[in-house]
């Protein structure tokens, strides 16, 4: 099933689940929050759901399915699809499908105070996966959520009427002092376990901004009087012809076994004990590593810092003695929504992100950037996300103004994409979610945000 096929099936469980909702609860409003595991968590604003309730919700929504009702729906002027459910009108960011009775998977999770639509799995679309609650993934949210709560803001347009007043600096300042206040309360914790760690894992998908949250908690960590030593998972990747390949005979970088895992246990077993090694430099150009490497040493006050999207994969380093690892998992879990039923995937702020990086810094165009984001979802779902609770902390790397401050650039882009790529459909759902944001002047964003790891400027080497 194709990313777009999975978005369409759940935008439909989504417009059932209003309308049962609505019928079950007609003074309250339904709130779709935001994305986890395999699912969205919903809440009502103003009640707490009992396990009971939740459960009367999730038959009415399989009788709905039964029904086989039609699912109307037409485009507006605004871009948005406004469907009829019942006798209500829902406007939505992707279309639904025709009808309701081919939404047979599905699961209702109890989760204090609301619960988690659970979706099929993406790889296998008749299987619900085990639901194992997410509670540090849960927990970051609602940090998010609160932090939002104590500045007033709810979704997107009360970002948009900051911006139009002319106060966007107030909104950069607080954004940015959050993440600073994040990173350094994460070197805390790291200084406080400096006895025992000797190894900082940081893993996360793509255009989380992994390599700038590295570089600044690295500055944290020297402040705290800490000596931190960098070392990237990307220089122990095999020769290209070595690399594994996927179902498709393309090369699968993505994979675990793409790295020289057994020279990468030996270096880190060897950096622990005080010996001196010569780590790879990878040339991606040729795709292999340059015939000389870095020499590292660890001295007992210096600690290693470890970023790469298999840091927190157990199989990376079973050898090591995991009380000598803190690890990190860094996302953009981005929080503001259009309005109550419709959030901003965190996916697709992910995947602006990245569209503009790879035009700006590696010569990547649009249209294959696009392409290749199927790859790196798959991978994402088989390499990363498995593991995200092994972390000791987790990162929320969006900031409540970065769409703004990415539309000019994202736009620019995807406006190239003509309706003859296969990527086109993609490309206008993504300026559609663009327009929601009013853009605004990128010129104070600090030179050491996680953004300009993206815009260009960066004080770090990214």
């Amino acid at each position: 099933m194709s990313d777009y096929s999975i978005r369409r099936y759940r935008q439909s469980l989504v417009l059932g689940l209003i309308g049962v909702v609505k019928k079950l609860f007609p003074e309250e409003q339904l709130k779709i929050s935001h994305s986890i595991l395999d699912g969205v968590y919903c809440e009502l604003e103003d009640s707490l759901l009992s396990s009971r309730e939740v459960q009367k919700i999730e038959d009415h929504l399989q009788n709905w399915v039964l029904a086989d009702q039609a699912i109307p729906y037409e485009t507006g002027k605004d871009q948005l699809y406004h469907c009829r459910i019942d006798n209500y009108e829902i406007k939505t960011i992707y279309p639904p499908l025709d009808r309701a009775g081919s939404l047979k998977y599905f699961q209702l999770i109890h989760f204090p105070p609301g619960f988690i639509l659970h979706f099929p799995n993406a790889n296998h679309p008749e299987l619900i996966s085990p639901f194992v609650p997410p509670e540090k993934l849960s927990s970051t949210f609602s940090e998010t959520q609160r932090w939002l709560e104590n500045l007033h803001l709810a979704n997107v347009e009360d970002v948009n009427t900051i911006i139009n007043a002319k106060c966007s600096q107030d909104l950069i300042c607080l954004a940015e002092a959050l993440h600073e206040k994040t990173v350094s309360s994460i070197a805390d914790q790291i200084f406080e376990q400096r006895c025992n760690v000797r190894i900082i894992l940081i893993s996360g998908p793509s255009s989380s901004g992994k390599t700038t949250f590295a570089q600044r908690l690295s500055t944290q960590l020297r402040v705290n009087g800490m000596r931190p030593v960098a070392l990237s998972l990307d220089n122990y990747f095999l020769a290209r012809e070595d690399t594994p390949r996927d179902s498709n005979g393309q090369y699968d970088f993505e994979s675990l076994e793409a790295l020289d895992l057994p020279l990468l246990a030996s270096h880190l077993n060897a950096l622990i004990k005080g010996d001196e090694v010569e780590t790879p430099l990878f040339d991606f150009v040729c795709g292999r590593r340059s015939p000389t490497g870095k020499l590292i040493h660890l001295c007992p006050d210096e600690i290693l810092v470890v970023e790469g999207i298999h840091a927190l994969n157990p199989c990376l380093v079973p050898s090591l003695d995991r009380n000598q690892m803190f690890k990190i998992y860094v996302s953009a879990l981005f929080q503001l929504n259009i309005d109550a039923y419709n959030r901003v995937p965190t996916t697709e702020v992910r995947l602006i992100r990245r569209l503009v990086r790879d035009d700006k810094f590696r010569g990547i165009d649009p249209e294959r950037t696009l392409a290749q984001w199927e790859s790196v979802r798959r991978g994402e779902n088989n390499n990363i996300f498995p593991y995200q609770e092994e972390a000791n902390v987790m990162f929320n790397s969006s900031l409540l103004y970065e769409l703004n401050a990415l539309r000019p650039f994202a736009e620019h882009l995807l406006i190239s994409i003509t309706p003859e790529s296969p990527h086109y459909r993609t490309a206008v759902h993504l300026l559609t979610l663009l327009s929601f944001f009013n853009p605004m002047d990128i010129s104070t964003v600090p030179f050491n945000s996680i953004l300009r790891e993206f815009l260009g400027g960066s004080t770090y080497n990214v």
